[in-house]
């Protein structure tokens, strides 16, 4: 009893929360009472055709009027033509630059450039992983793939900058981009492909652009929060010296939020890196397309070989802005490593080995020196799959597995969603985004859900939510249980740390081969492939909040007499409630991601509209899919994160 004494005066007011609850489903109660006879009408569970809105029909002349004055039209001809073409130079010369250093300028410049900003351990780190490309016979595919990277980053820093710029030092335009960036992201990505394609063609330009519409809003979010958040003193203190706008801006309030527009750049190159092989469907090339061609074939090994060195630049690139950051947050002049000096023997060094490779004629990485792995990764797959695909004694195989997953979970979930009446599942919605927020999000909740029945995608929706639900029940079980016995063990987690890196940066069309060639194909798989996305970052945060919680409860606890399973369960997971909250809302997120890139292997509803619209080039069908998408990912995101409530007097 002591122990759970501790855990309620940590979390607040059970008695008055439980209260509230109580009053809000009397509330709920009441009202269902009163539209109960006004929804009889529509008793059944299909949205009703009344209430649908038809948009393929201006989509469409949309689509056939850029198609018609793509050619001739002055707008294309003297603004999207020109972005074009000076995306496709900006690539090609970073690319011919990167070919024009070689593969040991590129390594050392990359070493350098890590050992100035983090030291020698993550200096090494980068030549191994440069290295490790070149071994795997991927170094033109690499080139190809940070050139673009290069471009597409510094397009989405700078237009980030600029939004997050104004969004920092207006409320207003801060309000008004709030939804645009919430749209950005949680729209598929296969979705803006279309629109993109239709404009700028297959090709590098609109590859690129796609990018840029992905990654620039985690620019434009931390750099607007680092300008809100500047020290007021300070900024009171340069005012009163009578500092201009301009004066407070650049000398002042830029420089106190170095720190987190440096973390916005890290974020953006990551995203950017998650988008190479989505890019590849539309020209992008590199490594990207030797996944995406992988797929197609249900090649694993080749699939590996492409996607290692995508982790590998996304871990090196990750490193080293992180480190930047940190230093730039302590404000060291000398830990920034910018003084010239700093530079001037490692430049030397770069280019003497620059200049070394080409009178040598050694630009290209040797042949002698590439290590086939596609053979023996096949090879050990091809023996999973001859014995775990089917036959495996008491257990069944994984064909047995997914068909029963099918059968007795997905199957019956999406059965009983479209079984109940449209509007009884808005006030379910409803019920859940207010038990946990207020009455706003509640609203939000049901507006994002209604509109998914206006746009006429009501049942495929519910087969995604589905999908959703399943995986986030598989994920969060996995999850909670990898991430206690991570809380409470340092070596679990020193030996977990290295496998969640892997499995958050790994794209996520890499996963879908080796679940395809286990699993086959189906809704099954693409709910297998979401597990495994979303179970890192659900495991970090759950493991983080559980090792934060107070020491002295923990203490108290224990001096109680209580067990390991009693502090768990009465103490640390009270506390840690808001990063377990937290973590379902991030696994709700990231399981809706990769579930619709799940239509490409047969997980059918709104993955495969989008999928298809992009196919087909069906701008109605795959932007329809899309909207439904981004208000089915709202109402998740509200119905899963809590809002907080202000503090009253008195309270």
């Amino acid at each position: 009893m002591a122990t759970l004494t501790v855990s309620a005066s940590r979390t607040g007011k059970p008695r008055l929360l439980r209260s509230r609850a109580a009053g809000k489903l009397l509330l709920l109660a009441l009202l269902t009472a009163v539209l109960l006879p006004l929804l009889t009408r529509w008793g059944s569970g299909t949205w009703p055709h009344e209430l649908t809105v038809d948009l393929t029909r201006p989509l469409r002349s949309a689509s056939e009027w850029v198609i018609d004055n793509r050619d001739s039209h002055p707008l294309f001809l003297y603004f999207f033509g020109y972005i074009s073409n000076a995306v496709v130079i900006s690539v090609r010369a970073v690319y011919l630059t990167l070919l024009a250093a070689g593969w040991a300028g590129v390594t050392v410049f990359g070493a350098v450039v890590a050992w100035r900003v983090a030291g020698l351990r993550l200096a090494a780190g980068t030549a191994a992983a440069f290295l490790a490309c070149g071994a795997l016979g991927m170094w033109v595919p690499t080139m190809q793939t940070l050139a673009l990277m290069v471009v597409a980053v510094l397009v989405s820093v700078a237009v980030g900058a600029l939004l997050g710029l104004a969004a920092g030092l207006s409320a207003r335009l801060e309000r008004a981009l709030r939804p645009v960036l919430d749209t950005m992201q949680v729209l598929p990505a296969f979705a803006y492909l279309l629109p993109v394609v239709l404009v700028f063609g297959i090709g590098v330009p609109a590859a690129v652009l796609a990018t840029v519409v992905y990654a620039a809003p985690p620019m434009a979010r931390l750099t607007a929060l680092g300008l809100r958040s500047a020290d007021a003193g300070v900024m009171e203190a340069v005012q009163s010296l009578g500092a201009t706008f301009r004066q407070r801006l650049l000398t002042a309030r830029l420089p106190l939020a170095r720190k987190e527009i440096m973390l916005g750049v890290n974020q953006t190159i990551m995203m950017a890196l998650s988008m190479a092989v989505i890019a590849s469907m539309i020209g992008a090339g590199g490594l990207g397309d030797r996944v995406y061609q992988a797929l197609a074939s249900v090649d694993v090994g080749a699939a590996l070989a492409a996607g290692i060195p995508i982790v590998l630049l996304a871990v090196v690139l990750d490193r080293v802005t992180a480190a930047v950051g940190e230093r730039l947050g302590a404000g060291s002049e000398s830990a920034t490593g910018r003084t010239p000096a700093r530079w001037a023997v490692p430049a030397a060094v770069t280019v003497a080995v620059l200049l070394a490779g080409r009178l040598a004629d050694r630009l290209t990485w040797p042949d002698a020196w590439v290590a086939d792995i596609a053979a023996p990764v096949n090879t050990a797959k091809d023996w999973m799959v001859d014995h775990l695909y089917s036959g495996v004694p008491v257990v069944g195989g994984t064909a047995d597995w997914a068909a029963h997953f099918t059968t007795w979970v997905l199957d019956p979930v999406r059965d009983g969603l479209q079984a109940l009446p449209w509007w009884g599942l808005l006030l379910v919605v409803a019920a859940v985004a207010w038990l946990i927020g207020t009455w706003r999000t509640a609203l939000t909740a049901v507006l994002a859900m209604a509109a998914i029945g206006v746009l006429g995608v009501w049942n495929p929706a519910l087969d995604t939510l589905s999908q959703v639900l399943a995986a986030v029940a598989v994920t969060l079980v996995i999850g909670f249980g990898t991430a206690v016995a991570a809380a409470r063990s340092a070596r679990c987690e020193r030996l977990l740390r290295p496998v969640l890196d892997v499995c958050q940066t790994m794209p996520q069309f890499v996963y879908l081969i080796p679940v395809v060639a286990l699993f086959g194909v189906g809704r099954a798989p693409a709910a297998a492939a979401a597990v495994i996305y979303a179970l890192p970052a659900v495991v970090r945060i759950v493991s983080q909040g559980l090792r934060q919680v107070d020491a002295g409860a923990l203490e108290s606890a224990r001096s109680l007499g209580a067990t390991g399973a009693q502090q768990l369960w009465q103490v640390q997971v009270p506390l840690a409630r808001r990063a377990m909250l937290l973590a379902v809302n991030q696994c709700v997120v990231l399981v809706l991601a990769v579930v619709v890139v799940g239509g490409l292997v047969g997980g059918g509803a709104l993955g495969y509209n989008v999928v298809f619209g992009l196919a087909q080039g069906d701008l109605a069908t795959g932007l329809v899919a899309g909207a439904a998408i981004v208000c089915l990912g709202l109402m998740l995101d509200r119905v899963t994160q809590p809002t907080e409530r202000r503090p009253r007097k008195g309270a």
